[in-house]
Parts: structure tokens; sequence; C-alpha cells
């Protein structure tokens, strides 16, 4: 999600630019770590059922998990069989072989252009990549 724009289950990205030079960015892009500060996570109910996505907001009782639809489902740890973080990111890993070097640079200069006007608009593909 960019300033308001897009889907629901990943980090808003309006000012991931701020604090990242173009390189991270790139590897970011490429290279996207499980490591997050919101992994992903995989909820086994008794009765079977199967979510996975993050969680949103838990407390000693219950917690609340947001689904790659964006769907919420409240789920009482009573009723939890399992619960594991998926060490798979949710964001793809193959960016770095499915998007050409351009279509990576343009991707990382709307991001930064996005961070410095705080507007979602189309520019031009920057040439400090090394």
């Amino acid at each position: 999600m960019v300033s308001g724009d897009g889907g629901f289950i990943a980090s808003d990205l309006s000012g991931f630019a701020r604090n990242h030079s173009a390189q991270e960015i790139l590897t970011a892009i490429t290279k996207p770590s499980a490591n997050s500060d919101r992994p992903s996570v995989v909820a086994t109910t008794r009765d079977g059922q199967q979510y996975s996505g993050r969680i949103r907001n838990e407390d000693n009782f219950s917690l609340q998990l947001q689904t790659v639809d964006g769907a919420f489902h409240f789920i009482a740890k009573s009723d939890l069989e399992h619960l594991e973080m998926d060490p798979q990111a949710l964001m793809p890993s193959d960016y770095g072989s499915t998007l050409t070097p351009k279509e990576l640079d343009d991707l990382a200069s709307f991001l930064m252009n996005s961070a410095k006007t705080g507007e979602v608009t189309p520019e031009r593909g920057f040439e400090d990549r090394e």
C-alpha cells in the first residue's frame, strides 16, 4: 500500500524510502526477509480450519488475524489447535527474476518519489543504482 492505495495485508510503504537508500529498497524488493516486524502466521483451529495471514491484535484470550484477502478473523485462543510462524514472507520472493532491471528501478523510483511528495505519481527511473 502506498498513500492509501493498494492491498490491506502488507505494510504501508508511503514513507519506506524516507529511511532507506535506493540500494536498500532494491534489496527489500528482490530479497524480502521473512524476519519482518510482523511475521505471517498460520493458525489452525480445533475444527480444522486454517488461516494464513498476520496477527493484527492479540490478548490473553483471543487474536484477530487478517488474511491475505483482507478479511479479519476473530479466534478465541481456546479454539486454537496450533499457531505457527510462517517462515515464508508474504511478499513474493521472485521479483529479482520476474522484473527487468528497468522495472525494478521504476518501482524503487516510484517509492522514493512517493516518500518525498506524499503523493503517488509516475516518475522516471533513476540512474543511481549500483
